[in-house]
């Protein structure tokens, strides 16, 4: 496993099952959906097409904060609708740096216009977690020749 592995590797390993709604759906419903699915972020759609995205922190800060109501407001009015994606070719590095530079933790992966999966800042550091251990297990039964 490569600590610097591509999206293409991490979908293949965790899946590339997204979770979508509407720009026209209300912000609970989205954060009703957000919290079946045990997930901090939905890809807004439009005819198949990736519209924005909005996080529980677009909740937060463009709703609680300023005293919207959830059950009112659609979700178009408070996603982030400049979406910086990513392709399933981008590696590990390539992503924690957008994420770094840019403040988020959710990246979208397009292959074309096609939507191919979601990675979060938790998918890559488990990727690099994963890829670090399997190196010192590799390395342990290289010192002891005994494998680990």
């Amino acid at each position: 496993m490569n600590p610097n592995g591509t999206i293409s590797e991490i979908l293949s390993h965790k899946g590339a099952t997204t979770w979508s709604i509407s720009p026209e759906a209300t912000v609970f419903e989205a954060i009703q959906m957000m919290a079946d699915k045990n997930i901090g972020a939905l890809l807004v759609t439009e005819n198949n097409k990736l519209v924005g995205i909005i996080s529980e922190r677009d909740y937060t800060r463009k709703v609680v904060i300023k005293g919207k109501s959830s059950r009112t407001t659609a979700v178009k009015e408070i996603l982030s609708s400049h979406v910086i994606h990513v392709t399933p070719s981008h590696t590990v590095q390539d992503c924690l740096r957008l994420m770094t530079d840019h403040h988020f933790r959710h990246l979208p992966v397009l292959d074309g216009d096609r939507i191919a999966g979601i990675v979060s800042i938790g998918d890559l550091v488990n990727w690099i977690i994963s890829a670090q251990q399997s190196a010192i297990s590799q390395l342990q039964t290289y010192i002891t020749g005994v494998p680990g």
